[in-house]
Protein backbone atom coordinates (compact mmCIF):
# COMPACT_ATOMS: atom_id res chain seq x y z
CA UNK A 1 0.00 0.00 0.00
CA UNK A 2 1.09 3.58 -0.61
CA UNK A 3 2.20 5.11 2.71
CA UNK A 4 -0.07 7.85 4.08
CA UNK A 5 2.70 10.48 3.75
CA UNK A 6 2.96 9.73 0.04
CA UNK A 7 -0.82 9.83 -0.40
CA UNK A 8 -1.03 13.21 1.36
CA UNK A 9 1.82 14.58 -0.76
CA UNK A 10 0.17 13.36 -3.97
CA UNK A 11 -3.10 15.03 -3.00
CA UNK A 12 -1.29 18.31 -2.31
CA UNK A 13 0.60 18.16 -5.62
CA UNK A 14 -2.31 17.16 -7.82
CA UNK A 15 -5.07 19.44 -6.49
CA UNK A 16 -6.17 22.10 -8.97
CA UNK A 17 -8.32 25.20 -8.57
CA UNK A 18 -11.10 23.73 -10.68
CA UNK A 19 -11.31 20.83 -8.22
CA UNK A 20 -12.39 23.17 -5.43
CA UNK A 21 -16.10 23.43 -4.63
CA UNK A 22 -17.46 26.96 -4.70
CA UNK A 23 -18.14 26.79 -0.96
CA UNK A 24 -14.48 26.00 -0.25
CA UNK A 25 -13.29 28.93 -2.38
CA UNK A 26 -15.67 31.32 -0.63
CA UNK A 27 -14.64 30.09 2.82
CA UNK A 28 -10.97 30.50 1.91
CA UNK A 29 -11.65 34.10 0.93
CA UNK A 30 -13.32 34.60 4.31
CA UNK A 31 -10.31 33.09 6.07
CA UNK A 32 -7.87 35.25 4.10
CA UNK A 33 -9.62 38.51 5.01
CA UNK A 34 -9.85 37.38 8.62
CA UNK A 35 -6.13 36.55 8.63
CA UNK A 36 -5.22 39.90 7.08
CA UNK A 37 -6.80 41.74 10.00
CA UNK A 38 -4.80 39.71 12.50
CA UNK A 39 -1.56 40.23 10.59
CA UNK A 40 -2.00 44.01 10.50
CA UNK A 41 -2.89 43.91 14.20
CA UNK A 42 0.65 42.71 14.91
CA UNK A 43 1.98 46.20 14.16
CA UNK A 44 3.65 47.69 17.21
CA UNK A 45 3.76 44.46 19.21
CA UNK A 46 7.16 44.24 20.91
CA UNK A 47 7.93 40.56 20.05
CA UNK A 48 6.63 41.01 16.51
CA UNK A 49 8.70 44.14 15.96
CA UNK A 50 11.76 42.29 17.28
CA UNK A 51 11.31 39.48 14.75
CA UNK A 52 10.57 42.01 11.99
CA UNK A 53 13.78 43.91 12.80
CA UNK A 54 15.75 40.67 12.69
CA UNK A 55 14.20 39.79 9.33
CA UNK A 56 15.00 43.19 7.88
CA UNK A 57 18.59 43.06 9.15
CA UNK A 58 19.11 39.63 7.61
CA UNK A 59 17.26 40.31 4.38
CA UNK A 60 16.98 42.66 1.44
CA UNK A 61 14.99 45.85 1.19
CA UNK A 62 14.72 45.15 -2.56
CA UNK A 63 12.99 41.82 -2.02
CA UNK A 64 9.70 41.10 -3.80
CA UNK A 65 7.61 40.26 -0.73
CA UNK A 66 5.75 42.57 1.61
CA UNK A 67 6.20 42.89 5.38
CA UNK A 68 2.78 43.96 6.56
CA UNK A 69 3.70 45.45 9.94
CA UNK A 70 6.21 47.88 8.46
CA UNK A 71 5.38 48.30 4.79
CA UNK A 72 8.94 47.20 3.98
CA UNK A 73 9.99 44.73 1.30
CA UNK A 74 12.07 41.63 1.90
CA UNK A 75 12.83 38.16 0.61
CA UNK A 76 9.94 35.67 0.63
CA UNK A 77 11.58 33.68 3.43
CA UNK A 78 11.98 36.62 5.77
CA UNK A 79 8.69 38.29 4.86
CA UNK A 80 6.91 35.03 5.66
CA UNK A 81 8.73 34.96 8.99
CA UNK A 82 7.74 38.50 9.97
CA UNK A 83 4.14 38.23 8.81
CA UNK A 84 3.62 34.90 10.56
CA UNK A 85 4.87 36.38 13.83
CA UNK A 86 2.42 39.26 13.40
CA UNK A 87 -0.51 36.98 12.60
CA UNK A 88 -0.59 35.19 15.94
CA UNK A 89 -0.11 37.90 18.56
CA UNK A 90 -3.58 39.46 18.80
CA UNK A 91 -5.12 36.02 19.46
CA UNK A 92 -7.78 36.71 16.83
CA UNK A 93 -6.59 34.32 14.10
CA UNK A 94 -8.63 31.29 13.10
CA UNK A 95 -8.57 27.77 14.56
CA UNK A 96 -9.57 24.32 13.37
CA UNK A 97 -11.20 22.50 16.26
CA UNK A 98 -10.43 18.90 15.39
CA UNK A 99 -6.70 19.48 14.90
CA UNK A 100 -6.36 22.25 17.52
CA UNK A 101 -4.39 24.11 14.86
CA UNK A 102 -4.33 27.77 13.78
CA UNK A 103 -3.86 27.46 9.99
CA UNK A 104 -4.04 31.11 8.94
CA UNK A 105 -1.03 32.21 10.98
CA UNK A 106 1.33 29.95 9.05
CA UNK A 107 -0.36 29.23 5.71
CA UNK A 108 -1.17 32.73 4.48
CA UNK A 109 2.16 34.40 5.43
CA UNK A 110 4.13 31.74 3.54
CA UNK A 111 1.75 31.56 0.58
CA UNK A 112 1.41 35.33 0.12
CA UNK A 113 5.16 35.91 0.36
CA UNK A 114 5.87 33.23 -2.23
CA UNK A 115 3.01 34.32 -4.49
CA UNK A 116 4.30 37.89 -4.54
CA UNK A 117 7.77 36.66 -5.48
CA UNK A 118 6.53 34.26 -8.15
CA UNK A 119 3.93 36.55 -9.71
CA UNK A 120 1.22 33.98 -9.00
CA UNK A 121 -2.44 34.70 -9.71
CA UNK A 122 -5.13 35.11 -7.09
CA UNK A 123 -6.58 31.74 -8.02
CA UNK A 124 -3.18 30.13 -7.53
CA UNK A 125 -2.90 31.78 -4.12
CA UNK A 126 -6.34 30.53 -3.10
CA UNK A 127 -5.51 27.01 -4.26
CA UNK A 128 -2.22 27.04 -2.37
CA UNK A 129 -3.99 28.22 0.75
CA UNK A 130 -6.50 25.38 0.55
CA UNK A 131 -3.66 22.89 0.07
CA UNK A 132 -1.96 24.28 3.17
CA UNK A 133 -5.11 24.11 5.26
CA UNK A 134 -6.02 20.60 4.12
CA UNK A 135 -2.54 19.20 4.78
CA UNK A 136 -1.92 21.02 8.06
CA UNK A 137 -5.29 20.12 9.52
CA UNK A 138 -4.83 16.43 8.73
CA UNK A 139 -1.32 16.45 10.20
CA UNK A 140 -2.66 18.05 13.37
CA UNK A 141 -5.42 15.47 13.66
CA UNK A 142 -2.92 12.67 13.02
CA UNK A 143 -0.62 13.84 15.81
CA UNK A 144 -3.48 13.64 18.32
CA UNK A 145 -4.28 14.93 21.76
CA UNK A 146 -1.09 13.66 23.37
CA UNK A 147 0.98 15.82 21.01
CA UNK A 148 -0.87 19.00 21.97
CA UNK A 149 -0.23 18.45 25.66
CA UNK A 150 3.44 19.39 25.16
CA UNK A 151 3.76 20.69 21.59
CA UNK A 152 2.15 23.77 20.05
CA UNK A 153 0.52 22.16 17.03
CA UNK A 154 0.55 25.40 15.05
CA UNK A 155 4.35 25.35 15.20
CA UNK A 156 4.65 21.67 14.33
CA UNK A 157 1.88 20.79 11.89
CA UNK A 158 2.10 24.38 10.68
CA UNK A 159 5.55 23.79 9.22
CA UNK A 160 4.16 21.11 6.91
CA UNK A 161 1.11 23.24 6.10
CA UNK A 162 3.36 26.10 4.96
CA UNK A 163 5.50 23.71 2.91
CA UNK A 164 2.45 22.27 1.16
CA UNK A 165 1.04 25.73 0.36
CA UNK A 166 4.29 27.00 -1.12
CA UNK A 167 4.84 23.67 -2.86
CA UNK A 168 1.53 24.19 -4.63
CA UNK A 169 2.64 27.62 -5.85
CA UNK A 170 5.94 26.14 -7.04
CA UNK A 171 3.98 23.41 -8.82
CA UNK A 172 5.95 20.60 -7.20
CA UNK A 173 5.15 17.11 -8.41
CA UNK A 174 4.11 14.40 -5.95
CA UNK A 175 7.66 13.21 -5.30
CA UNK A 176 8.97 16.73 -4.76
CA UNK A 177 6.02 17.49 -2.46
CA UNK A 178 6.83 14.44 -0.38
CA UNK A 179 10.41 15.66 -0.06
CA UNK A 180 9.12 19.11 0.95
CA UNK A 181 6.97 17.58 3.69
CA UNK A 182 9.95 15.51 4.84
CA UNK A 183 12.17 18.55 5.14
CA UNK A 184 9.39 20.52 6.86
CA UNK A 185 8.67 17.77 9.35
CA UNK A 186 12.25 17.42 10.48
CA UNK A 187 12.24 21.16 11.33
CA UNK A 188 8.86 21.31 13.08
CA UNK A 189 8.97 22.66 16.62
CA UNK A 190 7.11 24.55 19.33
CA UNK A 191 6.72 23.81 23.06
CA UNK A 192 4.09 25.11 25.49
CA UNK A 193 6.58 25.77 28.28
CA UNK A 194 6.69 29.45 27.30
CA UNK A 195 3.28 30.03 28.87
CA UNK A 196 4.55 29.52 32.41
CA UNK A 197 6.60 32.70 32.26
CA UNK A 198 4.74 34.61 29.56
CA UNK A 199 7.68 34.37 27.15
CA UNK A 200 7.54 35.56 23.53
CA UNK A 201 7.94 32.09 22.01
CA UNK A 202 4.46 31.86 20.49
CA UNK A 203 5.43 34.44 17.86
CA UNK A 204 8.63 32.53 17.18
CA UNK A 205 6.63 29.33 16.65
CA UNK A 206 4.60 30.75 13.77
CA UNK A 207 7.53 32.71 12.36
CA UNK A 208 9.69 29.61 12.24
CA UNK A 209 6.93 27.37 10.89
CA UNK A 210 6.07 29.65 7.96
CA UNK A 211 9.69 30.34 7.02
CA UNK A 212 10.89 26.75 7.47
CA UNK A 213 7.97 25.41 5.46
CA UNK A 214 8.67 27.86 2.65
CA UNK A 215 12.34 26.87 2.67
CA UNK A 216 11.43 23.18 2.56
CA UNK A 217 9.34 23.71 -0.57
CA UNK A 218 11.98 25.73 -2.39
CA UNK A 219 14.63 23.16 -1.49
CA UNK A 220 12.47 20.35 -2.85
CA UNK A 221 12.10 22.23 -6.12
CA UNK A 222 15.90 22.31 -6.31
CA UNK A 223 16.21 18.54 -5.83
CA UNK A 224 16.82 18.50 -2.08
CA UNK A 225 15.41 15.30 -0.56
CA UNK A 226 13.51 14.82 2.68
CA UNK A 227 12.41 11.79 4.68
CA UNK A 228 9.79 9.82 2.73
CA UNK A 229 7.74 8.98 5.82
CA UNK A 230 8.47 11.89 8.13
CA UNK A 231 5.05 11.59 9.72
CA UNK A 232 4.43 7.89 10.37
CA UNK A 233 7.95 6.45 10.02
CA UNK A 234 9.60 4.59 12.94
CA UNK A 235 11.70 7.66 13.74
CA UNK A 236 9.33 10.27 12.41
CA UNK A 237 7.18 12.94 14.00
CA UNK A 238 4.66 10.59 15.58
CA UNK A 239 7.37 8.44 17.10
CA UNK A 240 8.93 11.41 18.83
CA UNK A 241 5.96 13.67 19.45
CA UNK A 242 2.83 11.58 20.04
CA UNK A 243 1.51 8.52 21.82
CA UNK A 244 -1.88 8.39 20.10
CA UNK A 245 -1.09 9.18 16.45
CA UNK A 246 -3.48 7.73 13.90
CA UNK A 247 -2.06 7.46 10.34
CA UNK A 248 -5.56 7.01 8.90
CA UNK A 249 -6.27 10.65 9.73
CA UNK A 250 -3.61 11.80 7.27
CA UNK A 251 -5.75 10.64 4.38
CA UNK A 252 -9.21 11.08 5.89
CA UNK A 253 -11.52 11.94 3.01
CA UNK A 254 -8.80 11.53 0.38
CA UNK A 255 -9.45 7.92 -0.58
CA UNK A 256 -8.99 6.75 -4.18
CA UNK A 257 -7.90 10.14 -5.40
CA UNK A 258 -11.24 11.77 -4.58
CA UNK A 259 -11.90 14.35 -1.88
CA UNK A 260 -14.91 13.35 0.19
CA UNK A 261 -14.12 15.66 3.10
CA UNK A 262 -12.93 19.25 2.82
CA UNK A 263 -11.37 20.30 6.12
CA UNK A 264 -10.93 23.99 5.27
CA UNK A 265 -14.61 24.94 5.78
CA UNK A 266 -14.50 23.33 9.23
CA UNK A 267 -12.25 26.17 10.44
CA UNK A 268 -13.61 28.51 13.10
CA UNK A 269 -13.19 32.26 13.49
CA UNK A 270 -12.27 33.84 16.81
CA UNK A 271 -14.60 36.33 18.45
CA UNK A 272 -12.88 36.94 21.79
CA UNK A 273 -9.23 38.09 21.66
CA UNK A 274 -7.97 35.16 23.71
CA UNK A 275 -6.95 31.53 23.56
CA UNK A 276 -9.73 29.57 21.90
CA UNK A 277 -9.93 27.21 24.88
CA UNK A 278 -11.51 30.06 26.84
CA UNK A 279 -14.22 30.89 24.30
CA UNK A 280 -16.79 28.14 25.00
CA UNK A 281 -16.88 28.93 28.71
CA UNK A 282 -16.96 32.69 28.07
CA UNK A 283 -19.94 32.31 25.75
CA UNK A 284 -21.69 30.03 28.25
CA UNK A 285 -21.17 32.56 31.05
CA UNK A 286 -22.50 35.38 28.89
CA UNK A 287 -25.54 33.24 28.10
CA UNK A 288 -26.30 32.83 31.82
CA UNK A 289 -25.72 36.50 32.58
CA UNK A 290 -27.98 37.63 29.76
CA UNK A 291 -30.76 35.15 30.52
CA UNK A 292 -30.81 36.02 34.22
CA UNK A 293 -29.84 39.70 33.88
CA UNK A 294 -26.80 39.30 36.11
CA UNK A 295 -24.16 41.92 36.79
CA UNK A 296 -20.52 41.13 37.60
CA UNK A 297 -21.20 41.87 41.27
CA UNK A 298 -23.79 39.07 41.29
CA UNK A 299 -21.14 36.42 40.61
CA UNK A 300 -19.93 34.58 43.70
CA UNK A 301 -18.26 31.69 41.94
CA UNK A 302 -18.05 30.35 38.36
CA UNK A 303 -17.15 26.73 37.66
CA UNK A 304 -16.11 26.06 34.07
CA UNK A 305 -16.49 22.46 32.90
CA UNK A 306 -13.80 21.85 30.34
CA UNK A 307 -11.81 19.34 28.30
CA UNK A 308 -8.34 18.19 29.29
CA UNK A 309 -6.68 20.27 26.57
CA UNK A 310 -7.95 23.45 28.24
CA UNK A 311 -6.51 22.35 31.58
CA UNK A 312 -3.17 21.48 29.97
CA UNK A 313 -2.79 24.85 28.25
CA UNK A 314 -4.58 27.22 30.62
CA UNK A 315 -3.81 25.50 33.91
CA UNK A 316 -0.25 26.84 34.29
CA UNK A 317 -1.44 30.46 33.98
CA UNK A 318 -2.64 31.24 37.51
CA UNK A 319 -1.76 34.93 37.92
CA UNK A 320 -0.85 36.44 34.55
CA UNK A 321 1.59 39.33 34.50
CA UNK A 322 1.44 40.33 30.82
CA UNK A 323 -1.44 41.07 28.47
CA UNK A 324 -0.55 38.13 26.25
CA UNK A 325 -0.26 35.73 29.16
CA UNK A 326 -3.65 36.92 30.45
CA UNK A 327 -5.25 35.69 27.23
CA UNK A 328 -4.46 32.18 28.47
CA UNK A 329 -6.08 32.75 31.86
CA UNK A 330 -9.62 31.37 32.03
CA UNK A 331 -10.44 33.61 34.99
CA UNK A 332 -9.19 36.78 33.31
CA UNK A 333 -11.08 36.09 30.10
CA UNK A 334 -14.32 35.37 31.92
CA UNK A 335 -13.79 38.37 34.17
CA UNK A 336 -13.48 40.66 31.16
CA UNK A 337 -16.42 39.04 29.38
CA UNK A 338 -18.57 39.47 32.48
CA UNK A 339 -17.75 43.17 32.68
CA UNK A 340 -17.86 44.15 29.02
CA UNK A 341 -19.88 41.48 27.20
CA UNK A 342 -16.80 40.26 25.37
CA UNK A 343 -13.05 39.93 25.91
CA UNK A 344 -11.65 42.24 23.26
CA UNK A 345 -8.24 43.74 22.55
CA UNK A 346 -8.86 47.07 24.23
CA UNK A 347 -10.47 45.37 27.23
CA UNK A 348 -7.37 43.25 27.76
CA UNK A 349 -5.02 46.21 27.42
CA UNK A 350 -6.90 48.45 29.80
CA UNK A 351 -8.36 46.05 32.34
CA UNK A 352 -6.55 42.72 32.52
CA UNK A 353 -4.98 43.67 35.87
CA UNK A 354 -7.73 45.89 37.25
CA UNK A 355 -8.97 45.17 40.76
CA UNK A 356 -12.37 44.15 39.41
CA UNK A 357 -10.91 41.78 36.82
CA UNK A 358 -8.58 40.18 39.33
CA UNK A 359 -11.40 39.72 41.83
CA UNK A 360 -13.54 38.04 39.17
CA UNK A 361 -10.55 35.99 37.94
CA UNK A 362 -10.12 34.46 41.37
CA UNK A 363 -13.76 33.35 41.43
CA UNK A 364 -13.29 31.14 38.34
CA UNK A 365 -12.24 27.50 38.48
CA UNK A 366 -11.79 24.78 35.85
CA UNK A 367 -12.92 21.18 36.23
CA UNK A 368 -12.66 18.27 33.81
CA UNK A 369 -16.05 17.27 32.42
CA UNK A 370 -16.47 13.84 30.86
CA UNK A 371 -18.98 14.95 28.22
CA UNK A 372 -16.96 17.98 27.16
CA UNK A 373 -13.74 15.97 27.12
CA UNK A 374 -15.26 13.13 25.07
CA UNK A 375 -16.50 15.60 22.44
CA UNK A 376 -13.14 17.38 22.20
CA UNK A 377 -11.43 18.17 19.88
CA UNK A 378 -14.09 17.70 17.22
CA UNK A 379 -16.55 19.79 19.23
CA UNK A 380 -15.71 22.45 21.81
CA UNK A 381 -18.67 22.54 24.20
CA UNK A 382 -18.95 25.32 26.77
CA UNK A 383 -20.49 24.53 30.17
CA UNK A 384 -20.51 26.68 33.30
CA UNK A 385 -22.09 26.52 36.74
CA UNK A 386 -22.67 30.01 38.11
CA UNK A 387 -23.12 30.53 41.84
CA UNK A 388 -24.66 33.92 42.58
CA UNK A 389 -24.25 36.06 45.66
CA UNK A 390 -27.92 35.53 46.52
CA UNK A 391 -27.51 31.76 46.61
CA UNK A 392 -28.75 30.69 43.17
CA UNK A 393 -26.98 27.98 41.14
CA UNK A 394 -27.37 28.57 37.39
CA UNK A 395 -26.21 26.41 34.50
CA UNK A 396 -25.06 27.58 31.07
CA UNK A 397 -24.24 25.58 27.97
CA UNK A 398 -23.05 26.50 24.46
CA UNK A 399 -22.60 23.75 21.88
CA UNK A 400 -21.11 25.98 19.19
CA UNK A 401 -19.21 29.06 20.35
CA UNK A 402 -19.53 32.15 18.18
CA UNK A 403 -17.25 31.74 15.18
CA UNK A 404 -17.70 27.98 14.78
CA UNK A 405 -18.98 26.80 11.37
CA UNK A 406 -22.51 26.41 12.71
CA UNK A 407 -22.38 29.84 14.37
CA UNK A 408 -20.03 31.57 11.97
CA UNK A 409 -19.25 35.20 11.21
CA UNK A 410 -20.86 36.94 8.26
CA UNK A 411 -18.71 38.73 5.69
CA UNK A 412 -19.84 42.02 7.21
CA UNK A 413 -18.64 40.85 10.63
CA UNK A 414 -15.33 39.64 9.19
CA UNK A 415 -14.79 42.99 7.48
CA UNK A 416 -15.69 44.92 10.63
CA UNK A 417 -13.33 42.73 12.67
CA UNK A 418 -10.44 43.34 10.24
CA UNK A 419 -11.00 47.11 10.31
CA UNK A 420 -11.21 47.04 14.10
CA UNK A 421 -7.92 45.13 14.35
CA UNK A 422 -6.13 47.62 12.11
CA UNK A 423 -7.50 50.56 14.07
CA UNK A 424 -6.39 48.94 17.32
CA UNK A 425 -2.77 48.54 16.21
CA UNK A 426 -2.51 51.61 14.00
CA UNK A 427 -1.09 49.28 11.37
CA UNK A 428 -3.05 50.98 8.58
CA UNK A 429 -5.22 54.01 8.13
CA UNK A 430 -8.96 53.29 7.99
CA UNK A 431 -9.02 54.20 4.30
CA UNK A 432 -6.03 52.02 3.41
CA UNK A 433 -7.41 49.08 5.36
CA UNK A 434 -10.85 49.39 3.80
CA UNK A 435 -9.34 49.50 0.33
CA UNK A 436 -7.17 46.47 1.06
CA UNK A 437 -10.10 44.45 2.42
CA UNK A 438 -12.25 45.40 -0.57
CA UNK A 439 -9.52 44.11 -2.88
CA UNK A 440 -9.08 40.91 -0.89
CA UNK A 441 -12.73 40.00 -1.29
CA UNK A 442 -11.97 39.79 -5.02
CA UNK A 443 -8.71 37.86 -4.78
CA UNK A 444 -9.91 35.20 -7.22
CA UNK A 445 -9.91 37.80 -9.99
CA UNK A 446 -6.34 39.01 -9.43
CA UNK A 447 -4.05 38.33 -12.43
CA UNK A 448 -1.05 38.58 -10.11
CA UNK A 449 -0.64 38.89 -6.34
CA UNK A 450 0.83 42.29 -5.58
CA UNK A 451 1.14 44.19 -2.32
CA UNK A 452 -1.85 43.72 -0.05
CA UNK A 453 -1.55 46.99 1.84
CA UNK A 454 -0.69 49.97 -0.31
CA UNK A 455 -0.32 52.43 2.54
CA UNK A 456 1.21 51.48 5.89
CA UNK A 457 0.95 53.12 9.27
Amino acid sequence: MTPPSAQLAAFAAHLRFDDLPESVVRKTEDLMVDWFGSAVAGHGSRPVESIARFAQAMGSAQGPSEVLVSGASNTPYLAAMANAAASHVAEQDDVHNGSVFHPAAVVFPAAVAAAQALGSSGRELLLASVVGYEVGIRVGEFLGRSHYKVFHTTGTAGTLAAAAAVGSLLKLDATQMQHALGSAGTQSAGLWEFLRTGADSKQLHTAHAAAAGLMAAYLAQDGFTGAAQILEGPQGMAAGMSSDADPAKLVDGLENGKVTRWATPETSFKWHASCRHTHPAADALLQVMQQHQLQPADLARVETLVHQGAIDVLGPVVKPVTVHQSKFSMGTVLGLAAQFGHAGLTEFDAHFLSDTTQALRDKVTMALDSEVDAAYPRRWIGKVIVHTTDGRVLHGRVDEPKGDPGNTLSRAEITAKALRLAAYSGGATPQAMQQAVDRLWNVAQWPTVGRLLETGA
